[in-house]
């Protein structure tokens, strides 16, 4: 599909990783895709909906991790500019199975996902970075790799390390409408009452269904975003304090901080890993 660039990271009897990037020109509903086998989408850069049939909408991005299930038709769209960026991981299906709880899939003869996403943690996010970086630069063995997919597999699926959304349908809307307000500029300094504005509902009302939806306060969904996105752009920056203001921190000691709080290694330290493979 024009639009599209994908790049294969890693192929071995255990694990398939992709890297897509998707130039986001589909602006509405893209036609009907589906995918060959269940696969694990892990957005690292911008956003994208995933539609599935009905109402079935998610926003796709960094916090987040997709399922696509095998042969299930989905649309995409791109309401915010910039496209998107994903690691897109696949397992055989005896192994998806064995790392998979019962209650997160349907029956069937194949296994098949129940939800849309799950909202990941952020070692998952550092785990979605290192293998993207250490694949693209050779600096990491396929047993690591496999190893490392593994572990982000059940980080991703573990109950203790991810959340699933658990509000109504039209709470959950309204949340998304707010992730879209934030994604619109990752770097602005937002106040509360201009993302409540914007969204149609009160400073209150908002914040509270944004806890209830993503298990997380606002203002922290938007740090790991901002954390997400350095992530990603941290190999390719040499001085920190500008990617630091780029992302809209206030110094380089705030991020450095907050970096380091979220993934438990500073900036400095990840870049390093990246580069010796580590």
């Amino acid at each position: 599909m024009s639009g599209y660039a994908v790049q294969q990271l890693l192929d071995t009897p255990t694990v398939s990783l992709y890297d897509v990037v998707c130039d986001g020109a589909c602006r509405h509903k893209s036609h009907e895709e589906c995918a060959h086998g269940a696969h694990l989408v892990f957005p690292y850069r911008g956003l994208f909906m995933h539609h599935l049939g009905g109402d079935r909408d998610a926003v796709a991005e960094p916090n987040q991790v997709v399922f696509l299930n095998s042969e299930e038709g989905f649309r995409i769209s791109h309401p915010v500019g910039g496209g998107d960026a994903c690691l897109s991981l696949s397992l055989s299906p005896e192994m998806l199975a064995e790392l998979t709880s019962k209650d997160q899939t349907r029956g069937g003869p194949e296994i098949a996902f129940e939800l849309q996403r799950r909202r990941i943690d952020p070692r998952a996010q550092a785990l979605v970075a290192l293998l993207k970086h250490s694949l693209a630069r050779g600096s990491i063995e396929t047993l690591e790799a496999e190893t490392l997919s593994l572990t982000l597999v059940r980080r991703a699926l573990g109950e203790r390390t991810s959340h699933a959304a658990g509000a109504s349908w039209g709470r959950q809307k309204l949340v998304d409408r707010a992730k879209l307000v934030l994604a619109s500029d990752l770097s602005r300094r937002w106040t509360l009452a201009e993302i409540a504005d914007e969204v149609g509902v009160s400073p209150v009302y908002l914040t509270q269904v944004f806890q209830q939806v993503e298990g997380v306060p606002l203002y922290r969904y938007q740090l790991r975003l901002r954390l997400a996105r350095a992530l990603d752009l941290l190999d390719s920056y040499d001085h920190l304090t500008n990617l630091a203001l780029d992302l809209g921190f206030s110094s380089h000691s705030h991020f450095s901080a907050a970096f380091k709080q979220a993934y438990d290694r500073t900036p400095v330290e990840f870049q390093r890993s990246v580069r010796a493979g580590i």
